[in-house]
């Protein structure tokens, strides 16, 4: 349900990362790159490997957050779990979300950055499913390993950064009273949407250089490792580059890390309703 809203965000930040400049030529911002692909497309472009979107969610979303469910119930049945445990069940989760996710990773990767290449070095998937049985066909079993490693790196600091925090910012703010405003948070919709915002804040700058590391191994056609990748971008671009796409993925992972937790938090409270025994 939230990537449906951010997809045209997840893509403007994947082509972000992966352009690359002419020579002497600023990097194009996110507004330039948006404009670029309406005019050239239309505005149905924005919505290009949106299957490749939602696989990725359902697989990679779907591992993570049920297994910190799942690693918090069990934690919380010899007592409150500690932030110490609750950070660390988050990046274990995420780790393993991250390897359920990552061939469907790569297609995402792939599929929004393919019209910014020329036509000789296109994949042309025509939709999700189409794309991993010819990325097994073309690169094997082997191929839906391609960037594990930053993907993995990625998912842990995203689901620490993101989940972990979005979990410890809630329970602090209903635990105790805001001092200035002298307001007391209850969980509720607004508390759900002040964490989430902070939540996503963090989340981005945290995963920022992993991301685009993950972005670059996933979108090249030859094998490359990511400190190979990360050497000649250094010297490239300049450190500066392991931040590029923030801004856009930013204005993505703040709204869809919104969405997630408040469409997360209402259907597990329906869920509750119409099975109160489960």
């Amino acid at each position: 349900m939230a990537a449906a809203f951010t997809h045209p965000l997840d893509l403007t930040k994947v082509r972000l990362q992966t352009i690359k400049p002419s020579p002497g030529q600023p990097h194009p911002g996110m507004f330039s790159v948006i404009r670029a692909t309406v005019s050239r497309s239309g505005v149905r472009s924005l919505y290009t490997g949106l299957s490749a979107s939602i696989l990725r969610q359902m697989t990679y979303s779907l591992t993570r957050l049920g297994a910190y469910e799942k690693i918090k119930e069990t934690l919380s049945r010899s007592g409150k779990p500690s932030a110490t445990q609750l950070f660390i069940g988050a990046m274990v989760a995420g780790g393993v979300g991250g390897v359920a996710g990552n061939p469907a990773d790569i297609l995402l990767v792939r599929m929004t950055s393919d019209s910014i290449k020329p036509p000789e070095q296109r994949y042309n998937y025509s939709n999700a499913l189409s794309g991993l049985v010819s990325l097994i066909k073309t690169e094997g079993l082997k191929g839906l390993t391609r960037g594990l490693g930053a993907n993995t790196t990625r998912a842990v600091l995203m689901n620490a950064s993101q989940v972990g925090s979005y979990d410890y910012i809630k329970t602090t703010l209903v635990a105790h009273r805001l001092p200035i405003v002298d307001y007391q948070f209850r969980d509720n919709l607004l508390c759900h949407t002040v964490s989430s915002c902070l939540a996503g804040t963090i989340a981005t700058t945290v995963c920022a250089p992993a991301d685009v590391l993950r972005s670059r191994l996933m979108s090249a056609s030859s094998s490359e490792s990511s400190f190979n990748v990360l050497k000649r971008s250094l010297q490239a671009e300049g450190p500066r580059f392991l931040f590029k796409g923030w801004t856009p993925a930013f204005v993505r992972l703040g709204p869809n890390t919104v969405l997630m937790f408040v469409f997360f938090e209402q259907l597990k409270k329906g869920w509750r309703t119409l099975f109160p025994a489960s």
